[in-house]
């Protein structure tokens, strides 16, 4: 009997991935084209720094992470963390909010998927599919839920340790693990909005499999202009 459902386990898997290939095989490609753009982004920044704004951004949390500590501004300090910390505890709650309308959208497969599958040129519209397609979007809000949580808490933790007054003798120390916490905060913040980016993609995906790697072509463009910084007043301009 053990042996008589594992084979059956097999088979059904390699029926889905052979009904499905289509599907599988364009967000494999998706996929790709995604991480192959994060390879991009970090060569670039390792051959120039300043062409990234993601460092640009951290250069800047720095320089006032320094400015605030040494010259007391404290009300600045507490007033830039709060906004920094409702803006993630909003995004981390808009999460909640979708992933709440993904877990109804899966309640309701056998009624949609037809009716989202209209479009749809190349792939099938299998009930199965419509669940695989909503899961992937289901574990990527989870994880930018995941994502502004640790912001929120980091953002929370800065705003003590910004506050503490500064001992001469270890004064370069404190400035630089305030600056660690608080880039480290806007990391899990930048990665929490690359999940929202990324959640184009896979809704697209709902329509078909083309619709996903026009998404994902829309989305990596989108970011490679966003994710260059400025470097001359005429982009500036522009």
């Amino acid at each position: 009997m053990r042996r008589f459902y594992w084979d059956w386990q097999n088979g059904v898997m390699y029926d889905f991935m052979t009904t499905h290939a289509t599907d599988l095989l364009s967000f494999a490609g998706s996929a790709g084209l995604l991480l192959l753009y994060q390879q991009y982004l970090r060569w670039r920044t390792r051959r120039d720094p300043a062409s990234s704004a993601q460092d640009v951004m951290l250069a800047a949390r720095a320089a006032w992470v320094a400015s605030v500590m040494r010259e007391r501004r404290d009300i600045l300090a507490v007033q830039t963390l709060r906004n920094s910390t409702m803006s993630a505890s909003f995004m981390a709650s808009t999460a909640v909010l979708l992933i709440i309308g993904v877990l109804t959208l899966s309640a309701q497969g056998d009624k949609l998927s037809g009716t989202w599958h209209a479009l749809n040129f190349l792939g099938q519209s299998g009930a199965e599919m419509w669940l695989f397609k909503l899961l992937m979007m289901l574990f990527d809000l989870l994880f930018a839920f995941f994502s502004f949580s640790m912001s929120v808490r980091i953002f929370h933790h800065v705003g003590y340790l910004i506050n503490v007054p500064l001992d001469k003798a270890s004064e370069a120390v404190q400035i630089r693990q305030v600056e660690v916490q608080l880039n480290r905060a806007g990391i899990y913040y930048r990665i929490g909005m690359r999940s929202y980016y990324f959640t184009v993609p896979l809704l697209f995906w709902l329509f078909g499999p083309l619709w996903l790697l026009g998404a994902t072509l829309a989305v990596v463009f989108f970011l490679f202009h966003m994710d260059r910084a400025p470097r001359r007043d005429t982009d500036l301009m522009g």
